[in-house]
């Protein structure tokens, strides 16, 4: 009975899971417009592969430092990993390396 119990909680786990991280989107792009306001900055990038335009949302400090800075300006390219419902960054860095 237990390990019944084990299986049928270990599918549900699993199944819910999958479900909170299939809305993650990833892709590699170059910047077209930075708009910083507040707490908070909607960067539209244009992707590598399709060329489609998407914008996504930053909110984590770090990188709105960057964008504020002009560490991070338009025409960089960049990697993106961001949340298909509402568009928030979830990771946002610079391709080029040292």
């Amino acid at each position: 009975m237990k390990k019944l119990v084990s299986v049928v909680l270990m599918a549900a786990f699993l199944s819910i899971s999958s479900l909170a991280f299939a809305a993650e989107l990833k892709m590699v792009g170059t910047i077209e417009k930075i708009e910083v306001q507040g707490a908070a900055a909607t960067v539209t990038l244009k992707d590598g592969k399709s060329g489609a335009s998407i914008q996504v949302v930053v909110k984590d400090q770090l990188t709105l430092d960057k964008l504020k800075d002009k560490r991070i300006v338009v025409g960089d390219e960049v990697r993106v990993k961001y949340d298909d419902a509402n568009k928030e960054s979830r990771l946002f860095r610079k391709t080029a390396g040292c």
